[in-house]
């Protein structure tokens, strides 16, 4: 199986590495801002959703990492609680001052992680090989006809 590695430098990049981490489960203390760096960082383990179809559902352990960053504020999270455990829905992007903006890592629950950024400049990489998970991840309609 080949890893997956992305690269995200504008809001169409950061769709589609949104998209492969929908449902990705994140520990509170995997979040990491490195500083001195700029960079914030996270070990997730995402759920495979390329996998083929009629196989297992699976999980890979994958890292995603975010340069330029100024400020960071967590919602609903409490970083020193190893045994919290997230699952992230969406990253977005919204511009404050071109090409600077703020990104938002959306977890279910209504926690979230906001980046302070100069710019977009992400990357999604596979750590290694997939594991069968537990079972495939659903979300409730959203249909009014329901």
């Amino acid at each position: 199986m080949e890893l997956l590695r992305l690269i995200a430098l504008d809001s169409q990049d950061l769709g589609v590495i949104s998209a492969h981490l929908q449902d990705a489960v994140v520990r509170a203390d995997d979040l990491v801002y490195v500083p001195r760096q700029r960079r914030f960082l996270l070990a997730l383990r995402r759920f495979d959703w390329e996998a083929p179809e009629g196989e297992p559902p699976r999980r890979r352990l994958a890292a995603l990492h975010f340069e330029r960053v100024s400020a960071v504020r967590r919602l609903g999270i409490d970083p020193g609680r190893e045994d919290q455990v997230l699952n992230l829905l969406a990253i977005t992007f919204e511009e404050t001052d071109a090409p600077s903006g703020t990104l938002t890592l959306v977890f279910s629950g209504g926690a979230a992680v906001r980046l302070d950024v100069e710019c977009i400049e992400a990357q999604l990489k596979d750590l290694g090989p997939a594991w069968e998970a537990a079972g495939r991840p659903a979300h409730p309609s959203t249909d009014k006809d329901d």
